[in-house]
């Protein structure tokens, strides 16, 4: 499973050095400890436990599955947690696989290079917070990760990548609109169209591809169709280079302003604030809760950021 992308995490009620004693001393495990991008081992509840596993990987409740061999644990996520899944499993651990299987919550209709590195990096980000907590000062933190952006449009090798990015991406979404792979190839080949993908890199290895936007171009303004990000890279400043990137490239086309649109959600409140947070103005009240945001380019001057960007 870890090598298909699903990330491991380890949700035991014991003393830790018990808990960790198996993958670091017996020798037919063949999972270790660095395997798991989290490991929780004490005496608290597990529907506790499962929360603090679910904001340490910054993903929803709802995209944890929850094995355990006991009954009473599982009776208490079920009804603590109705957001997670919890298989039915009797007491043979031998059936456990087909039970695990038969759901069908691990299945996909594409598999990229990004899926098969996503435990990784899940790994990586439990070092990267490790090496955040020894550091006071944020700026000092994201001058210390030594990070890289590769930004530019979208292509034909990322399109299956950008696809599941899409139709995946829920918190940091600010329109949750969902587009087909024959879509996305469409827009990459509109030139009405700006498509932006970016990966980015740090001192603790590859985040993969964490950001996708399209914009739709007329000649005074650029409007914001789509724009979403992991929120495994929340902090980090990663959408103001992008927003460097599309400004550069709609003030040399012309154009006077972008503008964004939010569309509520039931998970997207994280992304409310955006368009302000970067300088956009706000234009309409939608109803429903949607807004409506400018961003005059003759005013905009690109920050200095903790970010090498590369342009592919």
């Amino acid at each position: 499973m870890r090598e298909r992308g699903i990330v491991l995490a380890v949700c035991s009620k014991n003393d830790e050095a018990n808990a960790r004693q198996p993958f670091r001393e017996h020798p037919e495990v063949i999972l270790k400890e660095e395997h798991f991008a989290v490991f929780v081992a004490n005496w608290n509840d597990k529907a506790a436990n499962l929360r603090t596993i679910a904001e340490t990987l910054n993903i929803g409740l709802d995209a944890l599955v929850f094995l355990d061999d006991n009954p009473a644990e599982r009776a208490i996520v079920r009804q603590t947690l109705p957001e997670v899944a919890v298989p039915e499993v009797g007491g043979d651990p031998a059936t456990y696989v087909a039970a695990v299987a038969r759901a069908g919550w691990f299945e996909a209709t594409t598999f990229s290079d990004d899926d098969r590195k996503r435990a990784e990096y899940y790994s990586g980000d439990r070092a990267r917070l490790s090496a955040q907590q020894s550091i006071t000062n944020m700026e000092e933190y994201l001058q210390s990760l030594d990070m890289v952006a590769a930004i530019g449009p979208f292509d034909e090798i990322s399109r299956s990548r950008i696809t599941q990015l899409v139709n995946k991406s829920n918190q940091f979404n600010l329109t949750t609109r969902r587009y087909n792979e024959a879509e996305i190839a469409a827009f990459q080949a509109d030139p009405l169209k700006f498509t932006v993908q970016a990966r980015l890199t740090d001192r603790f290895g590859d985040n993969g591809m964490i950001s996708v936007a399209i914009f739709d171009i007329a000649p005074q303004v650029w409007s914001c169709d789509t724009w979403l990000m992991s929120c495994r890279v929340l902090g980090r400043r990663l959408e103001e280079a992008v927003l460097a990137f599309v400004a550069e490239a709609a003030v040399a086309s012309g154009a006077q302003r972008l503008r964004g649109t939010y569309v509520p959600t039931k998970k997207n409140q994280l992304v409310e604030k955006h368009f302000e947070t970067l300088g956009f103005v706000l234009v309409k009240q939608l109803e429903g809760g949607g807004t409506i945001w400018d961003l005059n380019l003759n005013d905009y001057v690109a920050p200095r950021l903790p970010i090498r960007v590369q342009h592919i």
